[in-house]
């Protein structure tokens, strides 16, 4: 394995603010500590052709002679997601040296694994709003939107089975088995005001820290990279996961409704104690911590008053360090990799992650 210490381009300026009230989601000292992340699309453009090619397989992969299945898979897979996912597995891949195509059906994998947790989520959450649009199930029923994401599991199996690599497909039973008890383990959180941050972060890794590895991981098992260097990828995906999950939690209390696509509040009117919550409550004066601790055991609350303490705690600026602290650690992994443009993306992508908005 290639170490090397030279950093990436100095990433330019990338669009908006988010805010709830007035608060600014990015105007804290967490976000001043590096330079403002590169857009997606540009951090994206080595692997442009990749992704297209991607995007026909997964297109292809949806084709059922059920008319539902497929009404239902195209409505989610073309909802607008960043296919965050598969493009870690594609700049991994190429990172890593890898020359081939296989990795654009990998990649597809890593996105019908993702569209099925999705489906699977809003069904659990009772959620409506996704990516600025109704949810499937929302929109299609319940029982429809589980099935249809049965159906996008087997098919990503299916597919796995059809490239004819083993190992690729004993991390992802391995991955999608982890997915699901943090599935389990976030339910049995839900409505709990103990909830710590240990806890916590057992949700993230499995949930969706795993999926990201699992990209990264995949990548470079293609790639045909050594273990190390499997390694040091995998820890790249873990890290970059967490710092998005923390940072998405963030958004709940401080983001705008029309920039991150879902209604603010849903984790709270869930009952879900994320980062934000867990550090006001530590903080809070006693009136304060009543009013958390009743809209977390109740599910229901004031949000905007509940999001003010939040803001008022520091808490959102606390949430940014430590997502900011799994930024530098995944940085830190992909710079184990040889330089390249692919690289250069691995290590902008995870600033992106921090600095995001939606």
């Amino acid at each position: 394995m290639q170490t090397s210490t030279d950093q990436s381009p100095k990433p330019h300026a990338n669009a908006g603010h988010a805010s709830v009230g007035s608060a600014s989601f990015r105007d804290t000292p967490a976000q001043a500590h590096h330079a403002e992340a590169a857009s997606l699309l540009d951090i994206l453009s080595p692997i442009q052709e990749d992704l297209a090619a991607t995007d026909q397989i997964i297109r292809h992969g949806l084709s059922s002679d059920v008319a539902l299945i497929g009404t239902i898979s195209h409505y989610i897979i073309s909802a607008g997601g960043k296919r965050l996912r598969p493009a870690v597995l594609l700049l991994t891949a190429r990172a890593a040296g890898y020359t081939g195509q296989l990795h654009h059906n990998l990649a597809a994998v890593i996105e019908f694994i993702h569209t099925a947790t999705l489906l699977h989520d809003d069904v659990v959450d009772e959620s409506s709003l996704r990516r600025g649009r109704h949810t499937a199930n929302a929109a299609f029923g319940n029982a429809a939107s589980v099935l249809v994401g049965d159906f996008l599991y087997s098919r990503a199996f299916q597919m796995m089975v059809n490239a004819g690599s083993g190992e690729t497909l004993a991390v992802m039973a391995d991955a999608t088995n982890r997915i699901a008890e943090g599935e389990v383990l976030q339910l049995m959180n839900i409505h709990d005001s103990s909830i710590d941050e240990a806890r916590y972060e057992q949700v993230v890794e499995r949930k969706t820290a795993t999926l990201f590895s699992a990209a990264a991981r995949i990548g470079a098992i293609v790639a045909g990279a050594n273990s190390d260097t499997q390694q040091q990828c995998a820890r790249y995906g873990t890290h970059l996961g967490t710092a998005f999950q923390m940072i998405d939690d963030a958004l709940d209390y401080a983001g705008n409704i029309d920039d991150i696509g879902k209604q603010l509040g849903d984790d709270l009117r869930e009952g879900k104690c994320t980062l934000p919550l867990i550090h006001a409550l530590e903080k809070a004066s006693a009136e304060d911590q009543s009013a958390i601790l009743r809209a977390i055991e109740g599910g229901g609350a004031d949000f905007i008053h509940i999001a003010q303490i939040v803001r008022k705690t520091g808490a959102i600026e606390y949430v940014q360090r430590r997502a900011q602290a799994h930024v530098e650690k995944a940085r830190e992994a992909a710079l184990q990799l040889a330089p390249s443009a692919y690289r250069t993306s691995l290590l902008s992508l995870a600033l992106f992650a921090l600095h995001r908005d939606r």
